[in-house]
Formats: structure tokens, sequence, C-alpha cells
């Protein structure tokens, strides 16, 4: 007997249990549609929060406190003020800030924003740019003012358009400010969009915003922009070396702060998400075993319906491997179909996903990869093949005679 013939019967069969067949196959359908949605999320997750990083430039530098080091010095701006007046070579600029989370309000209506307090030159570091009015500047700085500049997401909740917002003042804490600028629309996650912050003078934020019980010099991180993504290591170097001299750190001492690139964030981020990934598609996996026991159940009932037919196989000449052939080819049928439909019904339920990121302003596209199909059809021919084994194998040993006899 030959491929052919032993798929057509497999079809057969399979066709005259509809319903049968369906609900075999569903569980199949129900874990490969899992893995592709839960797969795909994960890596539109990942993609997301990398474009969002990068988004900020390829050449940043973080300088923050380092907490795994006891009593450790504080970062201030006199170490901001020595790297920038620092004879380098591959320092372009530096941009000290403080950060706070605070309530905003404007005629009653309130949000939860991330408060940065910046020099002039974080607009340059950070790739940050207005839509309208100005960034804040150095004498705005020396005069501690009551000025900000807004994400288009603060603007949306305060005064419910982007458009001419400049000039309004909003309440953060007992002061009122007076908004100067918009910040260009972002996008990305909340973690890593400027949609969602203000930005008032450093100085302001450091008498007003920001709580230091020690002194008002503290900053929570200076951000160093490189020459050039290449130089991005040199500069590094340069600024760990000044850091060293003004914590006053020798030799093999542990440095009491933390020196990143952005690369190196990114690097962090995608590898975060990536282990994400795996891990939801794991747990969708674990419905395509939960499927393939399904399969086994019904292979079970269907070599006992087909006794008799296996006797009269038997019988008129089917060999042991017929009959085994045949069982396993309608359980890789099973697994190989529900695979299939799996996969369609999983980028649907991906492309409705990202309807909903749109519409909820999530930034958030599913994507499905040829990786992500590929192992999820194969895994679900693979349940099939192991699951149909026990089946087929029993029918397969079934003695004609005692099939035969089988009511």
């Amino acid at each position: 007997m030959n491929l052919m013939k032993f798929l057509k019967e497999a079809f057969t069969s399979l066709v005259s249990n509809k319903m049968r067949t369906f609900l075999t196959m569903l569980g199949i359908v129900i874990g490969v549609a899992a893995v592709i949605s839960m797969m795909a999320i994960g890596n539109g997750a990942q993609e997301s929060i990398t474009s969002s990083i990068e988004s900020m430039g390829t050449n940043l530098i973080f300088i923050s406190q380092n907490s795994d080091v006891s009593n450790p010095e504080a970062i201030t701006l006199a170490d901001a003020t020595a790297i920038s007046e620092a004879d380098t070579t591959y320092i372009a600029a530096v941009a000290p800030s403080v950060q706070n989370n605070m309530s905003v309000t404007y005629s009653g209506n309130s949000i939860t924003a991330q408060i940065y307090g910046v020099t002039p030159e974080y607009e340059y570091v950070r790739n940050t740019s207005v839509s309208e009015g100005s960034f804040i500047t150095e004498s705005q700085v020396d005069e501690r003012s009551t000025v900000a500049v807004i994400g288009v997401d603060i603007a949306e909740e305060l005064f419910n358009t982007t458009q001419n917002v400049v000039g309004n003042k909003i309440r953060m804490g007992s002061y009122v400010y007076t908004v100067i600028g918009l910040l260009e629309e972002q996008g990305g996650s909340s973690a890593g969009t400027s949609d969602n912050q203000v930005y008032i003078p450093i100085t302001t934020a450091q008498a007003r915003i920001i709580s230091r019980t020690n002194t008002h010099d503290e900053v929570n991180m200076i951000s160093i922009s490189a020459t050039s993504s290449e130089e991005v290591e040199n500069a590094i170097e340069e600024a760990t070396q000044i850091m060293q001299g003004q914590h006053g750190i020798l030799g093999d001492e542990e440095n009491d702060f933390t020196v990143m690139s952005q690369e190196t964030i990114t690097e962090a981020a995608s590898s975060i998400t990536g282990v994400l990934t795996v891990f939801l598609g794991g747990i969708a996996a674990i419905s395509l075993l939960v499927g393939g026991i399904g399969i086994m159940n019904i292979m079970l009932v269907t070599v006992v319906e087909r006794t008799r037919e296996i006797g009269l196989r038997k019988a008129v000449g089917a060999r042991k491997s017929d009959i085994l052939t045949q069982f396993l080819i309608e359980a890789l049928v099973i697994g190989l179909v529900g695979g299939i439909l799996g996969v369609v019904l999983g980028a649907g339920i991906s492309a409705v996903i990202g309807k909903i990121a749109v519409i909820s302003g999530t930034v958030l596209s599913p994507k499905i990869s040829l990786s992500s199909v590929l192992l999820s059809t194969l895994f679900s021919v693979g349940v099939g093949l192991v699951f149909g084994i026990y089946p087929a194998n029993r029918a397969a040993n079934l003695e004609p005679v005692e099939a035969l006899r089988t009511e």
C-alpha cells in the first residue's frame, strides 16, 4: 500500500467523523495559536523597547550611583561640571539631571508625570527637541525660573489639545509653572518616551521638586554624548577617569558610580524581553501537550471502534506495518492541519492585539517570525506523531481472529 493510499484512507476516516476530528484538532489549534501570538507579542515588545531606547541616540553614556558599594558618594553637579570642563577628546557634551514623579494639574485636570530637572545641554545630549516654543535656557537655570517644557501626553491630558499650549500655567506641588515649550511626539513605551515627561530647570527642581536631605548639588544621573558611536568606549574611559579623580578612587578600589552606554542598556533590554518571549512561548506550548493527549485519547477510541475493520484487513493480508502506518498518518494529519489552522488563528489574534494597542495608544506591533511558525508547526506534527504511536501500535498488534470476534 503506497503513501497516497494511506493518506486517502486517513482523510476518509477523519472526514467520516467531522465533529470528533474537529474537537481533537481544537487542542492543537489553540496551542499553536497561543504560541504564535505570545511570541509575536514578545517580539513586538522587544522591538518597541529597543527602538525607543535607540531613538535617544547610539552615542549616549549614563553615569549613576553604584548602590552595590557601601556608603557610595553622591553624583553631583560638580561631577558633571568637572567632566564638561575637562580637556577631553571623545566627550561632546554633558547633561546632569534629577528626576521625580509628581502630579501636574491645570484647571481641574490632573496627570502624574515624570518631572526632570535639566540643563540646556540635555536637549542635544538626549536628542530631544520641541515642536512649539523653546527648551530650557541657561538664564532660566541661573534664575531658578518656574518654567516647564511638556510632552504631548501631558498637553492632551491637561489642555485636551497639543496646539498653542505655550503660555499656559500648570501647577506642580505648591508652585505654578509657565509652559514655554512642547516636546515633539516620540511614541514608544512609557519607560522610554518623553511624551509623559515635564522638563524644568535643574536648579528649580533641586530647590522645589526634589527632596534632598544633605545637599542641593546631588543629581540622579549624568548623561554624556560621545563624539560618535565609534568612540563610546573611549568616552567611557575618559569619564571614568574624571569621576575617579572627583571621588578620590585610587588603584583597585571599586567605583562608587556606574558608567553604562546606550548599547549596554539596549542589549540588556533585548536579553530580558527575549527571555520573556521564550517563557511566554513555553507556557503556551503546554496547551500543545494537552492537545496531544486529546489526540491519543481519540485515537484509542478509534482503535476500539474499528477493531473488526483492523481484523478484516489483517485477515486479507494487511501487514502489521500497514496498520501502524495508517493510524500514524491519521494522527500526523490531525497535528499538521491543526498546526496550520493554529498559525492562521495566531496571526489573526496578533493582528487584533496590534489594533487594540493602536486604539489604546500603546506602541506595540506584534511580529510573527518565520522561526516561530516553523517551530510551532513542526511541534504540532511531532505531538501528533508521539501521541499517535501508542494507539497505532495497539491497533497493529491486534490478532486477526480476536479482532474479528469483537462485537
